[in-house]
């Protein structure tokens, strides 16, 4: 049998020829050509067409310079890039490159010395990948990320603010309602009849912006994660007796019915008494606010599992289905305009659920425009 062994030799060079030759002309994702020892294109693959724009014969037999911006020309840099392969064999870089067209892209570039069997430098290959969605990604997180911290920064700051100011008025504020109360007390000698209805009024307007300075503070501290919170059993009829209690003279004085429904006494959330009890009180204010006069306010609660609901009712006005998530946004007030302002910050259902949900707990509203809407707030059952 004839040894065929050089024949099937031959055959498996020439295969591994065709293979890289194959290789080379249908990568598509990567620009791929050799230069000569002075860095003119020789050949030239589609994915260089396609990532650079140009025809193989438009650009063989022109200086690869052609690729990059007119700063790196100056500065000598793609000259530099050969020597430095010619030098150690290979150069790699992340750079800004030029297309057909004058658009830039950003590139990985890889440039490889070719040399002979003796050592001559025959040229040099050169590998260009087409990187500008990730740099664009990697500059979009970055971006992102200066955003957040831009932000965060910028809350941190409105919240000191707020505290700080907040704690500033309080003080003088305070001080009006002492000497209005010293005065009406007769402290400072009798006080006739229209000056005490002067003096009625200031303590009326003090406690009213002591309460929208207190919300503010109160904003201001959720948002700085200042609050503190002591989650321990507390008996929802307890609660709801005592808030009862400060909110039904007010419902009456306008002519309200106020109805403190059933509640069992067995029942008993895991919560911040005072924070729910803050929560409670916001919530039946509002609710006698809004209900005009011979309206109802209904306050009772239910067992849920483990959740317990404790709900608000009123016959006002109601919410607009399109405002429902609107109201617990920060200083959203409805019904607020210039000709019709409402007293307050619009901030005491924003805080309200802020606590809720700190207390595992969640705040929600149902409503059909024109017959009142139900408030409830739910928390996780002891």
């Amino acid at each position: 049998m004839p040894n065929d062994q050089p024949a099937r030799a031959a055959t498996a060079e020439a295969d591994v020829e065709m293979l890289h030759r194959l290789l080379v002309e249908t990568v598509q994702d990567y620009a791929m050509f050799v230069l000569d020892p002075d860095g003119r294109v020789l050949t030239w693959n589609p994915g260089a067409a396609r990532i650079k724009g140009y025809a193989a014969d438009e650009i063989v037999g022109r200086h690869f310079s052609s690729f990059y911006p007119e700063e790196k020309v100056r500065e000598g840099f793609p000259q530099h890039e050969l020597e430095v392969a010619a030098r150690v064999g290979r150069f790699e870089d992340e750079g800004w490159r030029v297309r057909k067209d004058g658009t830039r892209f950003w590139a990985n570039v890889v440039i490889t010395a070719l040399r002979g069997e003796d050592g001559r430098l025959l040229g040099f290959s050169k590998v260009t990948r087409d990187l500008s969605e990730r740099r664009a990604a990697e500059e979009q997180r970055v971006e992102d990320a200066r955003r957040v911290a831009s932000a965060e920064a910028a809350n941190r700051a409105k919240s000191e603010f707020l505290a700080s100011m907040s704690h500033e008025l309080r003080t003088p504020l305070n001080a009006i309602g002492g000497y209005a109360e010293l005065m009406l007390a007769g402290v400072y000698g009798p006080v006739a009849a229209e000056q005490e209805q002067a003096l009625q009024r200031i303590r009326r307007s003090q406690q009213h912006l002591l309460t929208i300075v207190t919300d503010l503070l109160n904003y201001s501290r959720i948002e700085a994660g200042h609050l503190t919170y002591e989650i321990a059993p507390v008996a929802v009829a307890t609660m709801l007796d005592t808030v009862s209690a400060m909110v039904e003279p007010l419902a009456v004085q306008k002519g309200l019915h106020f109805e403190r429904g059933p509640c069992d006494e067995r029942i008993v959330v895991r919560a911040d008494r005072a924070r729910a009890e803050q929560v409670l009180l916001n919530l039946l204010s509002n609710a006698i606010k809004f209900t005009p006069e011979g309206g109802r306010v209904e306050l009772w609660c239910a067992s849920l599992g483990d959740q317990v609901a404790i709900r608000v009712r009123d016959s006002g006005d109601g919410v607009p289905e399109e405002k429902v998530e609107a109201i617990f946004e920060p200083f959203v007030q409805l019904g607020r305009t210039l000709n019709s302002p409402r007293e307050g910050t619009g901030l005491g259902l924003a805080i309200s659920r802020d606590l809720a949900r700190a207390m595992d707990g969640e705040l929600a509203v149902t409503s059909t425009p024109g017959a009142g809407a139900t408030f409830t707030l739910t928390l996780p059952a002891a």
